[in-house]
């Protein structure tokens, strides 16, 4: 397809406590600026057993709340917009029967792995600066990336951000959840968001979506989909960044996904 496509498939919404804007301003937006495809996938709802309660993600009792109203707008845009509606899950083995029960009310899962095991306690895997922290998210990542759940692996070099050098360590990391991606034929998403913050005053360590993850990347059969990580309507207003990204990966010698295969 060409890069006249847009599409992205990874949209917040305020429920999850730290992005702004309604669901319908994100879709006039998305529509202003040429895309197709919008898909909403906001933080997992996690029915922590502890009764913990996150900071980061809407409520469990929010859910139905976030169904109901995308499926209205859905019926409202239609014609003029493909909306889905997923949720971005990270791989915590304890509640997986949940979200499989979860399925057949929505229309996708992504994988993003923020924390180990389960945020109640687990650490916040952004925040890696050892190697034996990194080499905990790629087992965690791979396990859930062969669970067969999710349609493609959010801000994969996640782990990175915090990391302070690209060492063998990091460099191994990168490798096998590309080896893993290319084996399971999902797609890694290039997190515009995480590309963004590299550029932000007080950034530590070497940041997430890295030329150094994109270049071991491209020496497997991997496909590569862009994601807004939109936390706000304006991070859809500017589809040229849309459109580098997918002409600098296939520059490298990536194939780049411009919609999710199945969803169509």
């Amino acid at each position: 397809m060409p890069d006249s496509v847009l599409a992205n498939y990874h949209t917040h919404t305020p429920r999850c406590q730290h992005a702004v804007g309604s669901e319908e301003h994100y879709i006039r937006t998305a529509l202003q600026a040429g895309f197709t495809v919008l898909g909403f996938a906001d933080h997992c709802p996690w029915p922590y057993r502890s009764g913990f309660v996150s900071n980061c993600r809407m409520l469990p009792r929010q859910l139905p709340d976030y169904l109901a109203a995308l499926r209205a707008l859905r019926s409202r845009y239609d014609g003029r917009l493909r909306l889905y509606i997923g949720l971005e899950c990270e791989y915590y083995p304890a509640y997986m029967d949940w979200l499989t029960g979860q399925l057949p009310q929505l229309d996708y899962l992504i994988l993003g792995n923020h924390f180990d095991r389960t945020d109640e306690s687990g650490m916040y895997f952004g925040a890696c600066t050892r190697p034996d922290e990194v080499q905990r998210y790629v087992t965690l990542t791979i396990a859930g990336m062969e669970s067969g759940l999710y349609r493609y692996l959010a801000h994969p070099d996640l782990f990175l951000n915090h990391y302070p050098v690209f060492d063998k360590a990091a460099a191994n990391a990168c490798h096998a959840l590309c080896e893993a991606a290319a084996a399971l034929d999902l797609p890694l998403e290039y997190n515009l968001l995480g590309e963004a913050r590299q550029h932000e005053p007080g950034q530590r360590g070497l940041g997430y979506t890295t030329e150094q993850f994109w270049a071991i990347a491209a020496q497997y059969p991997v496909n590569a989909i862009g994601g807004g990580d939109a936390h706000e309507p304006g991070q859809l207003a500017q589809p040229q960044q849309v459109i580098a990204a997918k002409q600098a990966l296939r520059a490298k010698g990536l194939a780049v996904l411009d919609t999710l295969p199945g969803l169509e």
